[in-house]
């Protein structure tokens, strides 16, 4: 079976016994702050499991895509060096919210297994939790698996948790055999230490506790089933591999990149290696650019070009010195276009970014390489045959130098590397980024929201700007839940009925007024604190407000008419630059508020003068025709049959909202809009600036706003053309004849200042004193900008020939201080040595190379007295 066979046949066998097949979520979690990327099947039911949201269904199936690079589930540096583990995978589950369990699970799993894929009976063992009884039973009675073929495992091997606390439970493996003649042994023990010889197919968590913080388990009132069967591991078994790189999901890439490397594969040594490592990540780096993440210096961004460099680093080994990871992600397109044809159509965009990445990289190693340099020099010149783990890793992380990169150049030397010292500033690195990841509190969040179900709390609907009568059903303050809100305080209430829009999808919430018998509140806003339950933060603004008190709702008219007005422009600027620019454009990302709004996008250049008006005058003509925009609702396989637009950012539900404008733009959206476009009045686009690479954000006004922008820059250009005495069709060519004259005026103040500073003072004035043999001048000058300084230091050098001078001014209110030591000396002492030691006493900070550094310090009082400290820190340093 081919793997696309592989995967129809599994959504086909569970649709066929009730579960509602469900589409693969993005590997950018949505609204899930604990998670890097999507890691597992059930992150998309997370919610579900933990009783915080409801589905229509109570049994689902999925293929979804996976990424496992970080914290718990790391397989990245296993990659290429076993037969199963991949950083990008598919994982093949099914699930039950309350509906079957154990023995249905069991049942499901041996059926499609030895029934529809007949896989050999005889090469299938099972593992469960020591204390699973039930589980070791249904193996043993109900499949009828032999003793010898069923083994017990403790909890780090068969027990799973979603994290401290919360839904956990025994879980129950299937192993496959692929050959005795792989690894003698015990199957058991084989198991247990993963041997190549076995690989874990299927594993079956049930989920049937819940655990407290004290540890403590107490059953689940409905348990549950999560499953997870890796696609790639499955593939190999099914075409009869050892090893998934031999499957058709990775074949064609290893064979492309033999192709590059005019290499032969396997060839038996480290190469292979490299090949595998290369065809895993070709994978990785296509999703993720196709997810929507860029390369970037943090979180997500920073993943994916870690593992473009990984890739291109290993083609290096095989002697590609140029781009060429970004032609392999045609392959990985032409392997997957059956199930994932997203990719095919967004081939040029993915393919443009990783190659501006890859070369990026490769200027990043050739400059790095001369910083590789100097710290070799200053490790010899202090007599070490160590350089320092500082300086490894900022060769990581400046530049991106793998740690065995730094290791072989090291070897090369004869000196090697600081490892331990490397390892604990990695491990800060982390532990910063695993700070920007901490979501456990959210979660706790959530908690204080358990018990009100969306039945309680209803919408009102869009054409609702007001509702009469309507409940507190809770009241919150600080996190928890309040019996009432008092006058003057700060808090949340969810209604029984609302007109408040939520914020989602972008759009911002509305706000609004609550009003009681005997209280007010100021609504700020609308949003969502878990799926389905919309909750108003209020100011109370008199009374006081209590749980199951009668109010009165309503929403601010007209923010919410400027917020959908700005919201319908966002479409009509989603399709005009498409039309534009291309049909690359993807958006990446939106905030539409009653102000303005802002729209990110995928491409890969700064948009021209001409495109940008090329974008406002097709959305301004589509304004001008006034053309209806339509709502209709559907099914999410029915809106995107039709064609529509979906956000890989949003996390549909299965009923979805499709909004057209004419025939001009069909998108799916939830969000309020305008009846017609005349409504939006006029479009202006304020702004347009990268976001990230390979991804741009215009920022932009309509209706009163974009008037209030237009006639202030008319007054703008009216006052200015009166200052400069011109016509304002002159006011361009009279503002460029100014600068020409500014820019002549400026050459000559700088001729004068630097003829001011390459003049020489008089013996007299600047004595220069001897140091251990060694000249020495300090001088202060102030008024000097920093680049005049640097000019001044090398004029004293030259003048010295051999020694040391320091350069001390005040610029713009700041002290500023500059060493420089002649060549010949660099190997006694060094400036940045020396700044350092100089750059405290002005209250600043500084560093350079060893012939020249400088810093800058706030405290300007103590110059003349840190200029009289050099010769004492001089000597010392000589």
């Amino acid at each position: 079976m081919i793997a696309q066979d592989i995967r129809e046949t599994f959504l086909e066998y569970f649709s066929r016994r009730g579960h509602k097949i469900v589409s693969s979520t993005p590997l950018l979690p949505k609204d899930d702050p604990t998670l890097l990327f999507t890691n597992a099947g059930m992150n998309q039911f997370k919610n579900v499991f933990l009783g915080l949201e409801k589905r229509s269904y109570s049994r689902a199936a999925s293929v979804q895509k996976c990424l496992r690079v970080s914290g718990k589930h790391n397989d990245l540096d296993q990659v290429g060096r076993t037969t199963k583990h991949h950083t990008f995978f598919e994982m093949l589950g099914n699930f039950s919210f309350g509906d079957y369990f154990k023995k249905e699970a069991v049942a499901f799993a041996w059926e499609l297994i030895t029934d529809v894929y007949k896989i050999p009976v005889d090469r299938l063992y099972a593992t469960v939790y020591e204390e699973d009884d039930e589980s070791y039973r249904l193996w043993r009675e109900d499949i009828g698996l032999p003793s010898e073929r069923v083994f017990h495992f403790g909890e780090k091997d068969n027990f799973w948790a979603m994290g401290d606390t919360g839904p956990c439970g025994p879980c129950s493996e299937l192993h496959y055999d692929f050959a005795p003649l792989l690894e003698e042994g015990a199957p058991r023990d084989l198991i247990e230490k993963g041997s190549d010889r076995f690989v874990e197919l299927w594993n079956l968590v049930f989920m049937q506790f819940e655990q407290d913080g004290k540890g403590a388990l107490r059953p689940l009132p409905r348990p549950s089933i999560d499953t997870g069967m890796g696609l790639e591991r499955l593939t190999a078994v099914l075409q009869g591999k050892t090893s998934n790189w031999d499957t058709d999901l990775f074949l064609p890439l290893i064979e492309e990149v033999s192709r590059k490397t005019g290499r032969e594969y396997p060839s038996g040594d480290d190469s292979d290696v490299s090949v595998r490592i290369i065809a895993d990540h070709a994978r990785s780096i296509a999703f993720l650019i196709g997810d929507g993440i860029m390369p970037a210096n943090d979180g997500r961004g920073y993943v994916l070009r870690r593992l473009v460099r990984r890739a291109f680093r290993q083609g290096q080994k095989l002697g590609l010195d140029q781009p060429f990871v970004f032609a392999l992600l045609g392959v990985v397109a032409d392997i997957m276009k059956d199930a994932y044809p997203e990719l095919m159509s967004s081939l040029p965009l993915l393919s443009r970014i990783c190659r501006a990445e890859e070369e990026r990289f490769r200027h990043a190693l050739a400059s790095g390489f001369r910083y590789f340099q100097e710290y070799v020099r200053e490790a010899k010149l202090s007599g070490s045959r160590l350089l320092t783990g500082e300086a490894a890793f900022k060769l990581y992380d400046t530049f991106g130098f793998p740690l065995d990169l730094t290791r072989e150049l090291a070897q090369e030397e004869g000196i090697a590397v600081d490892e331990p010292v490397f390892h604990n500033e990695l491990e800060r690195q982390k532990a910063r980024a695993r700070h920007t990841w901490k979501g456990d509190a959210r979660v706790k969040e959530k908690k204080v929201y358990e018990g009100i179900s969306p039945a309680e709390a209803k919408y009102a609907g869009f054409g609702a700007g007001e509702v009469a009568e309507t409940r507190v059903v809770a009241a919150f303050k600080d996190g928890v839940r309040v019996k009432e809100l008092a006058e003057g305080e700060t808090g949340e209430v969810i209604l029984s009925l609302t007109p408040f829009y939520a914020e989602a999808g972008g759009q911002v919430g509305d706000a609004g007024l609550i009003k009681g018998a005997r209280a007010s509140a100021l609504v700020e806003t609308a949003y969502y604190p878990v799926p389905d339950i919309r909750s108003h933060r209020v100011k109370m603004l008199a009374g006081i407000l209590r749980e199951g008190d009668p109010v009165q709702a309503s929403i601010d008219r007209t923010r919410r008419s400027a917020t959908q007005a700005n919201h319908t422009a966002t479409h009509l600027l989603h399709a005009a630059l498409r039309s534009v620019l291309g049909e690359h454009v993807k958006q990446a990302g939106s905030l539409v508020g009653p102000a303005r709004l802002r729209f990110d996008f995928t491409h890969f250049q700064a948009l021209s003068d001409e495109e940008i008006a090329g974008i406002e005058t097709i959305v301004n003509e589509k304004i001008r025709e006034d053309v209806q925009v339509g709502v209709a609702e559907m099914s999410l396989e029915e809106g995107l049959r039709s064609g529509a637009m979906a956000i890989f950012e949003e996390k549909y539900g299965e009923r979805v909202r499709l909004v057209s404008v004419g025939e001009y733009s069909r998108e799916l959206c939830g969000g309020a809009h305008a009846r017609s476009t005349g409504e939006i009045g006029l479009f202006k686009i304020i702004a347009e600036s990268s976001v990230a690479a390979g991804m741009r954000r215009i920022e932009a006004l309509t209706g009163e706003e974009a008037l209030k922008h237009v006639q202030e820059t008319d007054r703008l250009v009216h006052t200015a053309a009166a200052a400069l005495s011109v016509s304002r069709k002159d006011l361009l060519a009279q503002i460029a004849k100014i600068q020409e004259h500014l820019k002549e005026k400026d050459h000559e103040v700088r001729t004068l200042r630097r003829s001011k500073v390459q003049a020489p003072a008089a013996p007299a004035d600047e004595p220069i004193q001897t140091v251990k043999g060694v000249s020495v001048l300090v001088r202060r000058q102030d008024g000097l900008a920093p680049a005049e300084a640097r000019t001044a230091i090398d004029e004293i050098k030259n003048r010295l020939k051999s020694g040391i001078a320091v350069l001390g001014a005040i610029h713009e209110g700041k002290a500023l201080l500059v060493v420089g030591v002649t060549k010949d000396l660099t190997g006694r002492v060094q400036a940045g040595t020396l700044i350092k030691r100089l750059a405290p006493l002005i209250g600043g900070g500084g560093g350079g190379r060893p012939d020249f550094a400088q810093a800058g310090g706030s405290d300007v009082d103590s110059l003349d007295r840190t200029l009289s400290e050099c010769l004492r820190i001089i000597e010392e340093a000589l």
